[in-house]
């Protein structure tokens, strides 16, 4: 099982004995608020099998996931980071801590040049996750799911030149 340790986090492949910690996650109206709909516990278990997630080292506790998928933005297939916190963790930092590993990871293992963050319009709090990362807008396009979808990236080369 391949794992990322950062200094506070373990990213490790979800199981499936990690459904009832992530549905707090992603079932939350309120952390799901910029994501097209909350999941009920059919999405939850999907989202798992798809997905890796992370836990604080300290405890072993899921407080959300983290991961490269590949996604459709504007009609393209790309690699995405994408993150989400449960609420009680949310703003201290795990996001980022979690994203750059994913970044790191990515450019060190994949062929990737480029990686993206995208997210609906609204969402500030995971705009300034992608852009504490590494990631600039990119732009933004019209989509029926989010009305508006804003579109961040890094590319390998700026991620050198850090």
């Amino acid at each position: 099982m391949m794992a990322i340790e950062t200094e506070r986090l373990l990213l490790r492949e979800m199981t499936d004995n990690d459904f009832h910690a992530l549905y707090k996650v992603l079932s939350n109206s309120d952390i799901m608020q910029h994501y097209p709909y909350a999941f009920d516990e059919n999405r939850v278990r999907g989202w798992i099998e798809r997905n890796i997630q992370r836990c604080l080292k300290e405890t072993g506790e899921m407080i959300g996931d983290c991961g490269l998928t590949m996604q459709l933005i504007n009609g393209e297939i790309k690699p995405e980071i994408g993150y989400h916190i449960r609420a009680d963790k949310q703003r201290k930092g795990y996001a980022k801590e979690a994203a750059i590993a994913v970044r790191d990871w990515t450019f060190n293992n994949t062929p990737f040049n480029i990686v993206y963050s995208f997210m609906k319009y609204t969402n500030e709090a995971s705009a300034k996750t992608a852009m504490s990362y590494g990631c600039k807008q990119m732009g933004e396009f019209a989509d029926e799911v989010n009305g508006i979808t804003k579109v961040f990236a890094i590319s390998k080369e700026e991620w050198i030149n850090r």
